[in-house]
């Protein structure tokens, strides 16, 4: 086991995280002309970004963009944005159209996104949001008759009282908190089997600033009083439609209860204690494109040890 060189005092800012990669212009002006999309679609220099159940086309690092032209009608097409002199939209199939097939490897937003190019990350993370929005939204809320796509896909219009729907984005709060020897509390969600610790987290409630939100998703948790909320980074995580917003804080006591539903074990860690459990394999803590991952990283001063192999 070995320790990062200087473990910091204080977390520092995230800074750019997997998914809040790229520079799309989307186009908000553009897109609420109904003849911007169909005219996109009709021009061979555009890049589609195709899906089929939250997979898109990977080959040598990068996606596969295709031309629209000899492309099937998808069930769903939004348009994307403009980055690096292109314009791109997001088409999706319920099957891998034959003009499609054998194009790359068809992977998910999670297995690939954190060795993407910045550019192919964030219109992969766009495509996967927005079309899970429209999967989930096919009808109005107010009175259930169906919706249609208008403003090159961005929102839902009632076919029956015309009223608009748009993309919804729910926030969620996730916060390392440490105590006043700077030790991390981590958590194991009961859906994780119990060996699996993390930063806690959860959903903004109406009408609550994200602060407000800090202390209480804490406190209900663990028993835990936290105060000194300091935000630390962002990113969308659009499984299915989140924005996970980063924070650290300072625990008032160390009396950690978990809530008994979703959590089911809270620990205190210092750096070496976090490092042993995961070198040997007692337990294991989120890695790649998750915040959490990035939360715990910046805590521990860098990446933690790999679980040791069996045998070595």
């Amino acid at each position: 086991m070995t320790l990062p060189p200087s473990a910091p005092a204080s977390l520092p800012a995230l800074g750019v995280l997997p998914l809040s990669q790229g520079n799309v212009d989307r186009g908000c002006e553009r897109r609420t002309d109904p003849e911007w999309l169909p005219g996109l679609m009709a021009d061979a220099a555009t890049r589609v970004v195709a899906l089929v159940k939250g997979n898109a086309p990977v080959a040598d690092g990068a996606l596969v963009l295709h031309s629209p032209a000899g492309l099937p009608q998808p069930q769903t097409l939004v348009y994307l944005g403009a980055a690096e002199g292109q314009e791109f939209v997001a088409a999706a199939w319920d099957e891998v159209p034959d003009a499609l097939a054998g194009e790359g490897d068809w992977l998910g937003l999670r297995d690939v996104a954190a060795g993407l190019p910045a550019r192919d990350a964030a219109l992969f993370v766009e495509a996967v949001a927005i079309v899970n929005w429209h999967a989930t939204h096919t009808h109005c809320p107010r009175c259930g008759a169906p919706t249609v796509p208008v403003q090159s896909g961005w929102v839902r219009s009632c076919t029956a009282d015309g009223s608009l729907h748009f993309p919804r984005t729910d926030p969620a709060i996730i916060v390392a908190v440490t105590d006043d020897a700077d030790r991390l509390l981590l958590g194991a969600n009961a859906q994780w089997g119990g060996k699996r610790y993390s930063t806690l987290a959860g959903f903004v409630e109406p009408g609550e600033s994200l602060e407000a939100a800090v202390v209480r998703e804490v406190a209900e948790e663990s028993g835990i009083a936290v105060t000194g909320a300091q935000y630390a980074g962002s990113q969308p995580w659009p499984f299915p439609c989140s924005l996970m917003l980063g924070f650290t804080a300072r625990a008032s006591g160390t009396e950690a209860v978990p809530d008994g539903e979703e959590i089911v074990d809270l620990r205190w860690f210092t750096r070496a204690e976090l490092a042993a459990d995961v070198e040997e394999g007692r337990l294991s803590v989120p890695a790649g494109l998750s915040i959490a991952s990035a939360l715990i990283e910046q805590w521990y001063g860098g990446p933690l040890p790999e679980p040791r192999v069996l045998g070595n």
